[in-house]
């Protein structure tokens, strides 16, 4: 397959050349060039955002696209009407957040959406990618395919959500883990999300997908205990309920990474219906090798910055240590 990525060197489009290529596929890159380009693929330089940023792509025709854009959607529009006679499927990389918030739990692909424009301007991340969808199905409809993914976590995370657990947990020590341990978790890792993508877009399937693992494909409790495990931490988790959480002032998702305490906006980030994109072949692996993934690449080199807008900030040194020393200690 003749596989075209718009990005393609960071992340989730990285994690997609890297295993396009291991597969046999002929991979095509276009970014703007201030990254390294994965091994194996033929690298274009463009900045989307620009009036000549497509000219790389020029003659080119491919089987799929796939398209991880983040901003403005217009942006997707431009290039899916460039592309709407060159290519034959279109994936692009979307996110459960367009559905209008908040989600219950048990949600599927038919739930209400955000209202958004093909042809708008950089708004905020659910319009954006609400946006790019409509764009997408303008110009490509039942040869769209729309991959709504939730938490995404794997190797080249730029967010730095589990790499953060890792490298507290690394550091040894009382480590504040926020409880209930059976917390449901619900994500994707990125290999899972590519190996799918190959697949679908090779067998033609299109349209929307919740491109997630099922609800408690892990807890809490096993991802962080996993972390300690591969690590080889002497970590002791320090288990705090979501009220000792509250009370310390300390905020979900941002300072505590990947943890939103039970309740509506864990419904809406942790239980959503997935039994489309499994009925259509989706398999998420064990966490355990996520893990293993993310912990070997952030080892593997010099220290990795995150720079991404939306990273995760965690913990201060103080912040875990004044909750650590509060009610419950």
């Amino acid at each position: 397959m003749r596989l075209l990525i718009l990005g393609g060197t960071d992340f989730v489009g990285r994690v997609m050349a890297e295993e396009a290529v291991a597969a046999g596929h002929e991979v095509t890159v276009l970014s703007r060039g201030t990254r390294p380009a994965p091994q194996g693929v033929r690298a274009l330089v463009g900045d989307r955002e620009t009036d000549d940023g497509l000219d790389a792509l020029d003659g080119g025709e491919w089987d799929a696209v796939y398209d991880t854009w983040t901003g403005a959607p217009r942006v997707v529009r431009r290039s899916a009407a460039l592309l709407a006679d060159r290519v034959a499927h279109y994936a692009y990389v979307s996110t459960r957040s367009v559905y209008a918030q908040p989600t219950p739990a048990g949600a599927d692909e038919d739930a209400p959406l955000v209202d958004a424009f093909a042809d708008a301007g950089f708004v905020d991340y659910p319009t954006n990618k609400r946006g790019g969808e409509l764009a997408v199905r303008e110009f490509f409809g039942d040869r769209s395919l729309l991959l709504r993914a939730g938490l995404v976590l794997g190797r080249y995370e730029n967010v730095g959500r589990l790499p953060w657990w890792l490298r507290r947990i690394a550091r040894g020590g009382r480590v504040l883990a926020p409880g209930p341990r059976d917390l449901p978790l619900q994500y994707i890792d990125a290999q899972d999300l590519a190996r799918w993508t190959l697949r679908a877009v090779d067998a033609g399937v299109g349209g929307a997908f919740n491109t997630v693992s099922p609800s408690g494909h892990a807890t809490m409790d096993e991802l962080l205990t996993t972390c300690v495990q591969l690590t080889g931490s002497d970590a002791e988790l320090v288990w705090r309920t979501p009220e000792e959480i509250e009370a310390a002032g300390l905020e979900p998702w941002n300072q505590l990474p990947v943890w939103i305490p039970p309740g509506e906006l864990h419904d809406t980030m942790h239980r959503a219906d997935v039994s489309r994109a499994l009925a259509a072949g989706l398999r998420c692996r064990p966490l355990r090798e996520t893990v293993a993934d993310t912990w070997e690449w952030l080892s593997a080199g010099p220290p990795v910055e995150f720079t991404h807008p939306r990273r995760a900030a965690g913990l201060t040194a103080r912040e875990e240590a004044d909750a650590l020393a509060g009610p419950g200690s």
